[in-house]
């Protein structure tokens, strides 16, 4: 069993430790969270790589692989992630649990030193990034942003959500966009950076066997260096309850063989601040957020209607996407037998088996987060943006209580807000 605990180590600045001797290896990340703005997405997205690149003690790549190598092959990736409309920019690291250390060495102390120095104590030229650094991953930033559009299931929910979200935090992409990347300089990303490390509320984690006293000296100690800020922002999520009296409905063409449909539900203010939310991710979950789903099960196995049919649910927003790849023709047809599905569940016309299959997944899901480290971390930082301390063994009991009745009841609150279809150019 593993225990939880969260101390703040500075103004603004959070350890959650997870005591447990689960694992071989400890997990340990640290995350800056801002607000999520078109603005300042794409230099915030940049920082982590740009500092992965080197140190002042370790300038290059090679000096830094030496480094992790003495942690017994540890590793380090810079993560840019987006929870509701906070965009959480950082490192995750992966290194050996002490427990497991040949000579009975303390690896935790020099792991946490070199997160530190990561973030801290970047290599610099003339007072800022080196150019060289900052030219080539603001390169492989914008070659990532353009090789969205290659997968086009994702490009399609992505654009059902700008779409959706043009007026919102929401809309904005956690990687920016093209064209604000593309102006970055070193100057430039050298002063948003300073900016990140003043305001942005820090959120560290760590799963392992050491002691959270332990953990929490050793980050001190890491993190010492962090500017001194009483007043770090907290994230925040702007939730908008009802959709307009009629579904915006956006078409893009493009050289396609599979035409994608998704569909954008606003829950009505159900969220995951609010009591009832179980019963919305049930309700998500029977809607086709499994492969029990009415939209699995009816519009792609009996009907035929769909490639693939899904939904997502976004817990701080409170939005519902539903995904799905059709033939061109099948727009309309598909469009309503998905309403149809939707309907059904409004209705409370929910088979035994398709609440019990939603409810053991959900909670089999939930239960599986404490078996990978990086899940759990997912999981904790996901909570921490969104102010909560519910754990994943909660959350699964609060599962265990939601009726038929409260899955309708969440379903009647969907509103369709917005249609997005990417169909093949006409010959």
């Amino acid at each position: 069993m593993s225990n939880v605990t969260r101390r703040e180590l500075f103004p603004g600045v959070w350890l959650r430790a997870v005591h447990t001797n689960k694992f071989k290896s400890s997990y340990l990340s640290v995350t800056l969270l801002a607000p999520l703005d078109r603005e300042t997405a794409g230099a915030n997205a940049l920082v982590p790589y740009v500092l992965r690149r080197g140190t002042a003690a370790h300038p290059d790549l090679e000096s830094l692989s030496a480094a992790l190598d003495e942690l017994y092959g540890g590793a380090v990736e810079p993560v840019t992630r987006k929870k509701g409309e906070t965009q959480c920019v950082g490192f995750a690291a992966s290194f050996l649990d002490d427990a497991y250390a040949l000579k009975g060495e303390k690896i935790l102390e020099p792991a946490a030193a070199l997160l530190g120095e990561l973030l801290l104590q970047p290599c610099t030229q003339d007072g800022r990034f080196r150019q060289d650094y900052t030219e080539g991953e603001r390169q492989n930033l914008i070659d990532r942003i353009r090789a969205q559009i290659n997968d086009k299931r994702t490009y399609a929910t992505q654009k059902l959500v700008r779409e959706m979200c043009k007026y919102e935090a929401f809309g904005v992409d956690k990687l920016g966009d093209e064209e604000s990347v593309a102006a970055i300089t070193s100057e430039s990303l050298w002063q948003r950076y300073q900016q990140l490390l003043q305001d942005a509320r820090v959120e560290v984690y760590f799963c392992g066997s050491a002691d959270p006293d332990r953990v929490e000296e050793a980050l001190r100690a890491a993190l010492a260096g962090l500017p001194v800020n009483e007043d770090r922002v907290d994230p925040a999520c702007d939730v908008r309850v009802s959709a307009g009296p009629e579904p915006i409905v956006v078409v893009e063409e493009m050289d396609v063989s599979q035409g994608k449909l998704a569909l954008g539900f606003r829950s009505g203010g159900q969220t995951c601040w609010e009591e009832d939310y179980p019963a919305l991710a049930m309700c998500n979950a029977v809607l086709g957020g499994t492969t029990l789903s009415k939209l699995f099960m009816n519009v792609r196995e009996k009907l035929s209607l769909c490639y693939y049919a899904s939904s997502m649910l976004e817990k701080m927003k409170g939005l519902v996407l539903v995904s799905s790849g059709i033939e061109f023709d099948k727009y309309q047809t598909a469009r309503d037998e998905i309403l149809a599905q939707l309907e059904a569940i409004r209705r409370g016309d929910i088979e035994d088996w398709e609440l019990e299959g939603a409810r053991r997944t959900l909670i089999s899901g939930y239960l599986t987060t404490l078996d990978e480290q990086g899940r759990q971390e997912e999981f904790w930082l996901g909570q921490s943006a969104a102010g909560l301390e519910e754990s994943p063994e909660e959350f699964a009991a609060r599962l265990e209580a939601v009726t038929r009745e409260q899955v309708a009841r969440a379903a009647q609150k969907l509103e369709l807000d917005t249609v997005y279809f990417l169909k093949g150019k006409e010959g």
